[in-house]
């Protein structure tokens, strides 16, 4: 059994934890808001974006440029996008098992990947697929330009015909407690469903031409894109830590009640146990004095 030395020793442990995950919450939820204050006002850009190139793409044909054309080959690439840092609760885990998913759908293995984030990075270096780069520290200093740094050889690739496919596998932020794993296609771009839409008799006057307008957005949009799943991953990745480190937090005091708790019951007990021995030890002695 426990002695009264070893349960406050406990509980000063428990103590010790609970400052340290407090002090984790508050710190993911300051870098939280803005965090989600960045990709609420990328969104809808990025998401213009898409739709302005693919409508324009399905207007003018996929065969207008590199980045549009599709290819019967199987050779995937996958970009995925992880934390440097645990504490975060499923959140890497769950990026980790989609990639690993995609990557055994793969004919013949011909999959391969780009790690983004040391927790992708350390897993995927003791598996068995290629990995053709890795990205540490994104996230921490997450800026466009180093979106573009990434951007650039996924594009690269893509037209040296490396590879048949770019997709991206990263977290998408819902809210606070909810962050869902996307899997999105990079390359090739898709077209639209539909072309810019025109009223009856107008006619759209590009300059200098349609097809330089797109030769012109379809790398901006890539690079967009990128920038937008690392900021989705960004913003999930502190939610996710913030509400760990939260139950983390409420589970410390709950385990801290049970061990000051116990911690009363062996002091009574011990309390009890002196008494009884000096009840004893008075009526030993009265006995010997009577005797």
């Amino acid at each position: 059994m426990a002695t009264l030395q070893d349960i406050r020793r406990r509980i000063r442990s428990v103590q010790s934890t609970q400052k340290i995950t407090r002090a984790m919450k508050l710190v993911a939820a300051a870098k939280l808001r803005r965090a989600q204050e960045r990709i609420i006002e990328a969104r809808p850009y990025a998401a213009k974006m898409a739709e302005l190139v693919g409508s324009l793409a399905r207007a003018l044909g996929e065969d207008k440029h590199p980045l549009l054309a599709r290819r019967e080959g199987d050779r995937k690439l996958f970009v995925v996008i992880t934390a440097d840092k645990g504490l975060c609760g499923a959140f890497n885990s769950n990026v980790v098992r989609r990639a690993h998913d995609l990557l055994r759908g793969t004919a013949d293995g011909k999959g391969a990947l780009v790690a983004v984030g040391r927790k992708a990075r350390d897993v995927f270096r003791r598996r068995a697929w290629p990995v053709r780069d890795e990205r540490i520290g994104l996230l921490d200093r997450l800026t466009f330009v180093r979106a573009r740094e990434l951007a650039g050889p996924l594009m690269q690739a893509y037209l040296g015909d490396e590879v048949d496919e770019v997709w991206l596998v990263f977290n998408e932020f819902r809210s606070v407690a909810v962050q869902r794993p996307v899997v999105q296609r990079l390359l090739p771009i898709e077209a639209g469903a539909e072309p810019l839409a025109e009223g009856p008799g107008v006619e759209y006057l590009y300059e200098p031409d349609a097809t330089s307008i797109l030769a012109a957005l379809l790398p901006r949009h890539v690079e967009v894109q990128v920038y937008r799943a690392l900021l989705e991953s960004s913003a999930g990745e502190h939610g996710a830590r913030m509400t760990a480190m939260e139950a983390a937090t409420k589970n410390a005091q709950e385990m801290i009640g049970l061990l000051t708790i116990q911690y009363n019951k062996a002091r009574q007990e011990r309390i009890t146990k002196e008494l009884l021995d000096i009840v004893g030890g008075a009526e030993a002695l009265r006995a010997s004095a009577e005797g």
